[in-house]
């Protein structure tokens, strides 16, 4: 008998909750959702970092940034971010400590140029794939939207423009 009952509140529960979803705009629905899953996202990620489960939680979180677009920015704008401060990490043209000894004032080699605006440099490439690739990148990393890549961004010019010397 009870299982009966409890059924009945249930379907009760589900059929007015169905009705209020039914009247709520699309807009606001996705707006909540996206909270709901920011926060739950940073909620696991912060019990996951507590457990030790560092790894783990790194995901959470660039999915609870990707949900919000922290600064504009999306999750696959941010792993091709990442990419770039990579390149630029390993060619010893970017470093996380702002060490005024360290200008980095030697100009980019061709290849360390090609890698940094994502071109094959084996492929003939123009002007216009050039300034499309230019335009991709500095549209996440310009100082106008973040200013803490505003040398990212400089070394973004300089990259373009080494091509453009080299293709001239």
């Amino acid at each position: 008998m009870n299982i009966i009952i409890y059924t009945l509140v249930i379907f009760g529960i589900i059929y007015f909750l169905l009705r209020l979803f039914s009247n709520i705009s699309s807009n606001k629905i996705s707006k909540h959702l996206r909270k709901i899953i920011f926060i739950g996202s940073i909620i696991l990620a912060v019990i996951l970092a507590v457990g030790g489960k560092f790894l783990l939680s790194i995901p959470l979180t660039l999915l609870g940034l990707a949900i919000v677009k922290l600064k504009g920015l999306s999750i696959f704008q941010l792993i091709g971010l990442f990419r770039l401060i990579q390149t630029l990490r390993r060619s010893g043209r970017f470093s996380f400590h702002q060490n005024k000894n360290n200008k980095n004032s030697s100009t980019l080699s061709l290849e360390e140029a090609y890698k940094i605006l994502n071109l094959d440099i084996n492929k003939r490439v123009t002007k216009d794939d050039i300034n499309k690739a230019y335009i991709k990148i500095q549209k996440r990393i310009h100082p106008d939207i973040s200013p803490e890549t505003a040398r990212l961004s400089v070394i973004v010019n300089e990259a373009k423009e080494t091509i453009l010397k080299n293709i001239s």
